[in-house]
């Protein structure tokens, strides 16, 4: 799976991406980002989205070891 970092989570992960081995058990967007949080604890933040394949996620979407999936935190204008 291709994990990509966006904005200021690229600066707290340290990397803008990322492939990793998907585990068995990592079956959709909720699990996968519990499972990453213990690296990159930024990401339980609930203001934190999710886009899976260009497509932005819903809670707990389903997820498998071909996808690439992006964090992105809130935006603000001004």
């Amino acid at each position: 799976m291709k994990i990509i970092f966006l904005g200021r989570l690229a600066d707290a992960a340290g990397e803008r991406e990322r492939t990793l081995d998907l585990p068995p058990d990592i079956t959709d967007t909720g699990a996968l980002r519990r499972w990453l949080s213990d690296e990159y604890p930024a990401l339980l933040d609930p203001s934190v989205r999710l886009i899976v394949n260009d497509v932005l996620a819903a809670r707990d979407q389903p997820v498998s070891a071909n996808d690439e999936v992006a964090f992105f935190p809130p935006v603000s204008g001004g």
